[in-house]
């Protein structure tokens, strides 16, 4: 039979394709279930396959054969058609020019092909050599041409795997692949196809039962044992809800497309016919679901992967240790001797973990122990909550001094925390939208508890000195781990989440025996866990009535001490991103301030005087002659060296003490002494605009300010102090860029040009989708003589120096800055003066424009 001419049809094909899947696409939105859009999907692409594949003078030796996902019948609207172009023996030049049409045909009609073209024996090799290349052939499927050559290559590749080897080489990429992803699906944008608890996990469970022999379907698992019927139910559920939500994805993208981006979350939200509720967008709710469908999947992955293991590996058993009547130990795993036990004594469920917590050697539970465990978690009910002997196990959990971390995540991972804590189930997989949190709920509160607990490891004290050495003396630091327990657990009801948990923590508390004193320190920290941060972060430390003022929450330094340690885990437990050394020192610095002040030791004069001793010491030490210092410092006020160190203060004499009257501009930079970011002195005849200039200058280069001290002196000049990061963390030759600082700085200050019009920066799209309501808050600090600003807004480029325009505006003095980004979250903090702020008109309008800019 005379081949069709391609070129004749070619139109006709991809006509064919075009409207198939548009036929496709409104079948499913009008509610065509989501399998039979796939197999709809897969027999449209097949048909076409073959029609092209008879259309080329192709060898009859040769055959077409779909592969990986294409293979298993999974073809998503906008996934690669994997291929493969089976040959008899390698391809001669006529053969290479056909399969060279055929595959440019494919891209012609709009498919987009995965091809290969190999031998059988290429394909051996090739699968030897490459487990990805390996798993794609175990899914081979014949769609037309020589079918006996098909057959026979199946058969070898059969024969030639090896199922343990396969099982290991799928583990370890399981293992890299969940690595990319921090281990956790509880992304803000995940990949429902990548990340641990997708798409991939349960095509991993299809392929390893598959090299096992048990077979690719759901329904061959149960009838080998290693699911029961409701099982199966349960994880085809899930793997619907991942494949619709997949679909819906590329429908949205116009493309392939796994990552819920935030460009997509409500949209999806609105075609599952989600709404909001007066405390959660409906972007939330759907991502809830999605988090705890993952959860589950994870769930069954960790059941189905050791009884997979011993199947294929056989009954090469370790001896049997026994741990006590009800437990024992089986190939370094935790195994329950009666499966029933769990469900006729719920207690025992603590028990599993408690011994799993103090036999680190264990590797885990068995997967019976695991079934069983997971049968029975509906048992942790009313009654188990108010068992004596279960609260007196779950704080033995708390107060054992290794695995505390892994067991707690353990215990989330598998639906038990939330079932014994109700108020903890209920933020499971709950997402936080602020952007700067980037972990569901549950998985930053065990963050939080992570942090706390590698501040007891002797081996990464060098991480956070200070802390470290604090919780070494720190008694019942259990109560620190019920605190970070508890401090976000009220997120998502609406109102102070600070309050309502607090109010969950002394119940739990209370009921778990805690003594009065335990208990006050729990809820307090609750209820406290965000003013340690936020006076550090917003408010002027060197100002002794902030430091007295604060203090006074405080009872007592036990207090204090937890405090800082629970902060300080908090702010890391949000985004690697979030911490750096600048918030750090600042969180020090306020403790050191508060411990001073419970001690007593207050005394301002005292205070200046140790900070002139100090700085005139390392002066000598820097060869300046005593007294050098007087013509700067006679000119500098108290203030200035209440908030600078000592060897800032140095710093700046040795820069200044020949040029006190100096008609031009000194810049001076050098590395910031906190280990991160350049610290930058400004010295020049003041003038309104200066920090202004100072920001776009800064802005200009890609740092941002983090933290301005502003300081006029007596001869009216002002002498400014910045520490700046870069935004892109970039490698940089430091002593070059410094210099560079200097001179350019210098140069633009000096020059007196006006100040130019603030460029709007491009907001993210994570701030198109989920926009922050600008704030403007102007109020008279306690002494009456400045006025705090703190302002919040999404963050963009520009958006200081357009701050600092508004305030040159208004003939705003500025005394301190604190500039605070939060990941996408700007909350900055500035201490001001003008005499438009006695006018409550003029400061109307100063908060007027100041949201205008913000709003931009």
């Amino acid at each position: 039979m005379a081949a069709i001419a391609p070129a004749t049809h070619a139109d006709t094909w991809r006509v064919q394709l075009r409207d198939g899947r548009a036929a496709i696409k409104q079948a499913f939105l009008a509610g065509t279930p989501i399998r039979s859009l796939l197999s709809r999907y897969r027999q449209l692409v097949d048909e076409v396959l073959r029609e092209l594949w008879h259309s080329i003078d192709l060898p009859a030796s040769a055959a077409l054969v779909a592969v990986g996902g294409y293979g298993r019948g999974e073809l998503f609207p906008y996934s690669d058609v994997d291929l493969l172009i089976l040959l008899a023996h390698p391809a001669q030049p006529a053969e290479q020019s056909a399969i060279e049409r055929l595959i440019g045909l494919f891209w012609d009609i709009g498919l987009e092909v995965g091809p290969s073209v190999r031998t059988p024996d290429e394909c051996l090799v090739e699968a030897d050599r490459d487990i990805t290349i390996q798993t794609n052939l175990l899914e081979s499927r014949f769609l037309t041409g020589n079918q006996p050559l098909y057959q026979q290559f199946q058969q070898r590749f059969i024969q030639q795997l090896d199922p343990r080897a396969f099982f290991e080489g799928k583990l370890l990429e399981q293992d890299q692949r969940h690595a990319r992803f921090n281990d956790s699906a509880y992304q803000l944008e995940p990949n429902i196809k990548e990340s641990p608890g997708g798409l991939r996990d349960l095509h991993n469970l299809r392929w390893l039962t598959q090299a096992a022999g048990i077979g690719a379907r759901w329904h061959d698992l149960v009838q080998a044992g290693l699911l029961n019927p409701d099982e199966s139910r349960q994880i085809q559920m899930l793997e619907r809800f991942l494949f619709d939500l997949r679909t819906r994805l590329h429908y949205l993208a116009g493309r392939r497309e796994d990552r819920l981006l935030f460009d997509y979350q409500h949209n999806l939200a609105e075609q599952y016919h989600i709404r909001a509720t007066g405390t959660r967008r409906a972007s939330e709710i759907l991502m809830q679901r999605y988090y705890r469908s993952a959860k589950i999947v994870a769930q069954m992955r960790d059941i189905l992967l050791p009884s997979l293991r011993a199947r294929i590996s056989g009954n090469n058993q370790l001896p049997i240790v026994s741990l006590n009547a009800r437990f024992q130990i089986r190939d370094n795993l935790l195994k329950v001797i009666d499966d029933s036990l769990f469900e006729r004594q719920p207690g025992a469920i603590f028990e599993s973990f408690l011994l799993l917590q103090q036999h680190p050697e264990l590797t885990g539970m068995s997967a019976s122990t695991l079934r069983a465990l997971w049968r029975a978690r509906r048992r942790i009910d009313a009654d188990f909550r108010r068992d004596p002997v279960n609260h007196a196990q779950f704080m033995q959990i708390l107060r054992t001094p290794q695995q505390v971390t892994r067991t707690l995540r353990n215990m989330n991972h598998y639906g038990i925390l939330g079932r014994y804590i109700p108020a903890f189930g209920r933020i499971v997989g709950q997402m936080q939208h602020d952007l700067y949190h980037i972990y569901t709920v549950d998985e930053h509160i065990l963050t939080v508890l992570r942090n706390l607990r590698r501040l007891t490891i002797p081996e990464l004290a060098h991480e956070h000195p200070l802390a470290s050495r604090l919780i070494s003396g720190f008694a019942h630091p259990e109560l620190l781990y019920l605190a970070a327990l508890f401090h976000d657990i009220a997120k998502g009801r609406g109102g102070d989440h600070s309050t309502l948990g607090m109010v969950d923590a002394r119940r739990f508390c209370r009921q778990h025996a805690l003594s009065a004193t335990d208990t006050e320190l729990v809820v307090w920290l609750v209820g406290e866990h965000l003013s340690f941060s936020s006076t550090a972060q917003k408010q002027d430390l060197s100002d002794p009535e902030v430091i007295a003022r604060f203090t006074r929450r405080i009872p007592d330094e036990r207090h204090l001490i937890a405090l800082y340690l629970l902060t300080t885990c908090d702010i890391r437990g949000t985004s690697p991103t979030v911490w750096n050394a600048w918030k750090g020192k600042l969180l020090e610095d306020l403790f050191y301030a508060c411990r001073r002040q419970l001690s007593g030791n207050t005394k301002l004069r005292s205070g200046i005087d140790i900070a002139k001793t100090e700085a005139s010491h390392l002066l000598r030490l820097y060869g300046l002659s005593p007294h050098t210092e007087d013509a700067l410092w006679h000119n500098l006020a108290d203030s200035y060296f209440l908030r600078h160190e000592p060897q800032e203060i140095a710093w700046h004499c040795r820069q200044l003490w020949h040029r006190v009257n100096s008609p031009a501009a000194v810049v001076r930079a050098r590395l910031s002494p906190i280990g991160e970011g350049v610290q930058v002195m400004i010295y020049a005849p003041d003038e309104p605009s200066l920090f202004a200039h100072i920001c776009a200058f800064f802005e200009a280069i890609n740092y941002t300010i983090v933290d301005a001290k502003i300081h006029t002196t007596r001869n009216g000049y002002a002498l400014d102090s910045f520490l700046i990061l870069d935004k892109h963390q970039r490698e940089i030759a430091y002593r070059d860029f410094l210099s560079y600082i200097e001179h350019e700085l210098a140069q633009l200050l000096n020059a007196h040009t006006g100040l130019k019009t603030a460029m709007r920066g491009r907001v993210s799209r994570h701030l198109k989708h989920f926009p922050i309501n600008a704030e403007v808050n102007l109020r008279p600090d306690e002494s009456g003589k400045l006025y705090t600003l703190n302002l919040i807004a999404g963050d963009r480029p520009g958006l200081l120096f357009a701050i600092a325009q508004v305030l040159y505006q208004h003939n705003i003095s500025l005394y301190a800055a604190k500039i605070s980004t939060l990941g996408e979250r700007a909350e900055d903090t500035f201490m001001i003066q003008g005499t438009e702020l006695d006018q409550p008109q003029l400061r109307l309008q100063l908060e007027t424009d100041l949201l205008q800019v913000l709003n931009l």
